[in-house]
């Protein structure tokens, strides 16, 4: 997959401003950014869902607009918001979507199976809960089983555990030997199953990498956090390797870019108990880029 200098503007508005990056067959790429950075428009216009301004994308060796039809049994979409059928149940939403490829009734178990709802077939898309439903969507973009999957925030709104559940639907997909492209607000979330990530804002892409090398670009200093009272901020300051030392009403924490010394200090001392080390994350990466204004 491939993706050229894409633009899309509405008025003054630059929604996608020159974006490139190619994925390659089997990675699970992800596209990172605040509220209106354009990942939303540029997934569109990658699926073939909206023409770019100007530009160009190749999936599978085929260009997606305008509109290809030989292209889609290879390319799985999920949007944000999932429609279904009214009143059928789980399985019959599978057929449903498997009719439109020509895939035969049998395939919906398979993917009942792979997404963890074979217990909820015969209930109503309607009586499923959140994670679930979700669940549902992303077999209904794959019962066709295509090659390249696209899945626009498919974690979105749901609770922790459901939201860890579907991780482990992600990682099934892709074992399978699937394409993932996907956005997400997840930071964690990206740094776990993501083999690289783009972050984009404004219409264009900051960086781009692999999350663990973009965290490593950051330089980042790793923050040792222990109980207020353990030592003051004079002794803190005092180790070798601190760059900062900062105290709150509950805990005092240690700056440093070199953690060795600094935690030896701090075992020589027994000041280890209830200490919690945080270095820096993909989260970091993103809000150094991005800014930590709210978006709305």
């Amino acid at each position: 997959m491939e993706v050229a200098d894409i633009r899309k503007h509405y008025g003054d508005l630059k929604a996608v401003d020159g974006v490139s990056f190619t994925v390659a067959e089997g990675e699970f790429f992800g596209i990172l950014g605040p509220n209106g950075a354009g990942k939303t428009t540029t997934l569109e216009i990658v699926e073939g869902l909206r023409e770019p301004d100007s530009g160009s994308v190749t999936l599978l060796g085929a260009q997606p607009w305008p509109r290809n039809a030989k292209l889609l049994p290879r390319i799985g979409v999920q949007l944000q918001a999932s429609s279904f059928f009214e009143k059928l149940t789980a399985r019959e939403q599978l057929e449903t979507f498997g009719s439109l490829y020509g895939v035969p009734p049998a395939k919906a178990t398979e993917m009942l199976e792979l997404v963890g709802l074979s217990d909820k077939a015969n209930v109503p898309e309607n009586k499923l809960s959140g994670g679930q439903r979700q669940r549902l969507s992303i077999a209904c973009a794959l019962v066709h089983d295509p090659d390249l999957v696209f899945l626009d925030e498919p974690t979105a709104a749901l609770d922790p555990q459901a939201r860890r559940n579907l991780w482990d639907v992600l990682r099934a997909i892709q074992e399978r030997g699937k394409t993932i492209v996907y956005t997400t607000h997840y930071l964690d979330e990206a740094e776990i199953l993501c083999d690289r990530v783009a972050i984009m804002d404004k219409g264009r892409i900051l960086a781009m990498d692999t999350p663990a090398k973009l965290i490593r670009g950051l330089d980042a200093p790793t923050r040792v956090s222990l109980e207020r009272g353990s030592l003051t901020v004079a002794e803190a300051e005092a180790f070798q390797g601190v760059d900062h030392v900062q105290e709150d009403e509950t805990s005092l924490t240690i700056s440093t870019r070199e953690p060795a010394p600094v935690l030896s200090a701090l075992a020589e001392r027994g000041a280890l108990d209830g200490l919690q080390v945080r270095t820096a994350t993909l989260e970091d990466v993103f809000l150094n880029l991005t800014g930590r204004e709210y978006r709305a």
